[in-house]
Parts: structure tokens; sequence; C-alpha cells
């Protein structure tokens, strides 16, 4: 049978204490609704809503066209928020997922298993259930002598005896969407809150002696809700690690798992070691056999193999493979270096090409130029690639040496295997083969040092 989902997001989760909608606070490299996003469809959801309130075109610009988004415009509860989505599934005959967009850490097979049980069992509601130590907060799963579901209590309308129930409902739910919105109109706002809450439904659908049954939550922490930075924070370190532990499993070695941060959409090939204190954000794509860090930060980056990467920043770029990048060298957007090329320590590079067997080794920047292949750039080169007000390019073809502490004024073409002196400030292109100097010819003053100290 179809599967659809709904995403509630619409409140604003005032703790956060913040102008963002809750639900687009980052966790592990993209909005925690985007993780939410990611489970539901990996779990099998063909149609999905997002029920948006709070800051509703942010959430609409990030949700694009992954799903459609309806308006909650008065935040009156969950049941109130779900009912807004019944537009949407009009036409919709199958079973309905309903999940925060506030849970990021829960799993796609989370949800598939609750989706496979509820179909099995024809039940009318199916929810996922959880056993805590501590269930303060959450609400109750109220149970009949026979251990069918009855109801569900919140905490602040429980009795005492009800609230030593430690089994509680975690706000995901799978459902028939047949009846499932006539339902959710009989729900009433008698309550301590004064809101229309879904789990009143259950209790509802007992009353119609219609099946309600539960799937029991293997890791707690999957539910983790997120109402402020500190939790943020504590659901960051719990999805942070597995994604770690995901990576070690495919064959990747990471020395400190406590000190490594890897975004969830990053890949990592087989045999990388991965050092302290190393950043891979984004879209990053890494090959396999590559050596990064410590101390690196890399962003929507593509890494080819057997690479190593010390001590640098990077961004946007693509990176030949058996490549050496840094100590301290800071890769731009756009730039694309070639294989077995040598970028060093304080090398700055912008949206440039670099050839396979280039060396740039240390103390340049290298800005909107294209080097070819198997150049040296010596130490303190800089391209001057900007007038105050235009950008201009700088070509270095195949074979060139530039000698250290040399200013080439773009525009500006260096010929194939031609040299450079040391100490230049080219403004004129170099021919191929040529040598080219541009610097004063040295003068000596006899005796003029021991005359000036006396």
């Amino acid at each position: 049978m179809e599967l659809a989902a709904v995403v509630l997001a619409a409140g604003k989760g005032t703790r956060m204490k913040s102008d963002l909608p809750k639900v687009l606070h980052p966790i592990c490299g993209q909005p925690m609704l985007g993780q939410v996003l990611g489970a539901v469809a990996q779990a099998g959801v063909t149609r999905t809503v997002v029920v948006a309130g709070f800051g509703f075109k942010q959430v609409a610009d990030f949700v694009g066209n992954r799903a459609r988004v309806v308006l909650q415009e008065e935040q009156l509860g969950t049941a109130h928020a779900l009912l807004q989505a019944e537009g949407e599934l009009a036409d919709f005959s199958g079973n309905l997922l309903v999940v925060c967009g506030d849970t990021p850490l829960l799993r796609a097979d989370t949800l598939a298993r609750l989706a496979q049980a509820h179909q099995e069992t024809g039940a009318a509601a199916t929810l996922l259930t959880a056993e805590m130590e501590d269930p303060t907060g959450y609400g109750r799963v109220i149970r009949t002598p026979d251990s069918n579901v009855c109801r569900i209590v919140e905490q602040k309308d429980a009795t005492p005896e009800e609230l030593k129930v430690k089994e509680i409902n975690t706000g995901v739910y799978c459902f028939q969407v047949s009846g499932l919105f006539q339902a959710l109109k009989e729900i009433s706002p008698a309550n301590a809150q004064g809101e229309y809450y879904l789990t009143d439904i259950i209790e509802i659908f007992v009353r119609q002696t219609l099946p309600v049954k539960a799937v029991s939550l293997k890791d707690n922490r999957e539910i983790l809700g997120i109402n402020d930075r500190i939790q943020l924070s504590r659901a960051e370190g719990i999805l942070r690690r597995r994604v770690l532990e995901g990576l070690m499993a495919e064959g990747v070695t990471i020395i400190d798992p406590g000190n490594t941060y890897v975004d969830a959409g990053v890949r990592v090939g087989r045999d990388c070691v991965l050092l302290p204190f190393t950043f891979l954000q984004g879209n990053t794509v890494i090959g396999s056999g590559c050596t990064i860090g410590p101390g690196s930060h890399i962003t929507d980056c593509v890494i080819g193999n057997g690479v190593e990467i010390q001590y640098s920043v990077l961004a946007g770029s693509q990176i030949g493979s058996s490549t050496v990048v840094g100590p301290y060298a800071y890769i731009r957007p756009d730039t694309k270096i070639g294989e077995r090329a040598k970028v060093g320590d304080f090398v700055e590079i912008k949206k440039s090409t670099i050839g396979n067997e280039s060396k740039i080794p240390h103390l340049s920047y290298v800005g909107d130029a294209v080097i070819g292949e198997k150049v040296n750039v010596g130490a303190g080169t800089i391209t001057c690639n900007y007038d105050g007000k235009n950008k201009y390019q700088t070509i270095l073809e195949d074979g060139v040496f530039i000698g250290s502490n040399t200013n080439l004024v773009a525009p500006i073409k260096v010929g194939k295997n031609a040299v450079v002196a040391a100490g230049s400030t080219l403004t004129k292109d170099v021919p191929a083969d040529a040598l080219g100097v541009a610097r004063e010819r040295q003068t000596n003053v006899a005796d003029w040092a021991k005359k000036r100290r006396s």
C-alpha cells in the first residue's frame, strides 16, 4: 500500500531564542527538518506534506520541491496541525506516517518498521512507543489489563498513578488515512493546555472499537526532541557519532572520533585516515587511501585517491589523486588541482586551474590563473590579478619555472618551458623557452657601510 507522510514543523521553538524557525537549525550539516525529510524518503514515502507556521517562507524555501508545505496559521495543537494537511491528502487512500520536524535522530528503518507493522496488523493507528527510565515530560501510554493501547495521557493531565507509567508516546504514528480526518474533527481542547492533542485520537478510535497497536522503539535516543540549544548540541553529538561509526564500518580509520567532525552527507572512501580536528562538511566526496588532517576544514570538495591534506582549509574545489596539500594552505572555491601536484605551506589559491605534477610549494598567492603541467612556482610568487576594478587572468604554460619573489601582473602569459628570474615584476608576456627578467641591475657601493658606521 502507498505510504505518505506529514511532518509537523509549525512551532517557533521559543527556547531556542532565535529568529530562525526551530526546525531549520542545523545538525550535522543540514537543518534538522532536512534530516527528517531524508529519513521519511528512505522509509519509502512517496508523498510528503510539511505543516509549517512560524517562519513559513523560510521553511517552504528550504523544503523546495521535496514536499508540499501547508500553513498552520495559529498553533492550536498537534491535531489541528495534522488537519491542515487534509486538502493535500484528499485523493490519498494509503497509510500515513506522522512525524515531528524536530526529531532528526529518527532512523529511516524505524519508520519503515512502524509502517510495515501497521500494514500487517490492519490497525487504524499504530504508535511508536519507548520505555524511558525517566519519562518526565512525555505523554504516557495507558494500556488495558490485556495490554491493548486504550489512550495516551499528557504529563500535565496525568494522575499520580498514570505518571508512574514508563512507556511513553514518541509522537510518531502511522494511520489509515480513511476516516482519519473525520476523527480529528471530533477532538476538543478540553485539557490543561487548551490545545487539540493528536494523542486524543487514540481514545476516539478505541471508542469506535477500531484496533490501535504499538511498536516499541529499540533505541530511545532516536526520539530525542530538540527544544533548546543544549538539546541540539547533545543530539548533534549522537548523530555525529552515528556518522563516524558508519564510516568506520565501511573501512575508514578515524584516529580520534571525539575530535573529528563529519557531516551526514559526506562520503569517504575505504582505507582513508581521518586525523583529529578535521571537519568534513557539505557535499564533500573523498576517494580511497587519503590522509586528511590533522586540523583540516574541507567543505563541498571532490578529492581523488591517495591525497594528503594537512592543516588546511579547502572549499568548493577539486583535488586530483596523489596530490599533497598543506600544511596551512587555503584553497578557495572554483579551484581545480590536478594529479600528483603539490600545494605547500602558506599558499592561497583562488579560482584557478593547476595542472598535473605542478608545484606551488610555499608562500604564494595564485588567483584567476591557469597553470599547466610540471610548472614550478617559487616561494613568494604573487599573481597580481586585481587592479581595483577588474580581475585578470595569469597563464603559465607547461614546464614553466617561476623564480622566487616574483610578481605576475595580469593579464599575462608565460609560454611553455619559459623561465622567470627571481625577484622579477613582470607586466608583459614571456615567449616560450625564453628567460623573463624584470628587475634593477645590482650596484655595489664600496665602503658604504664602513663610512656609515663612522
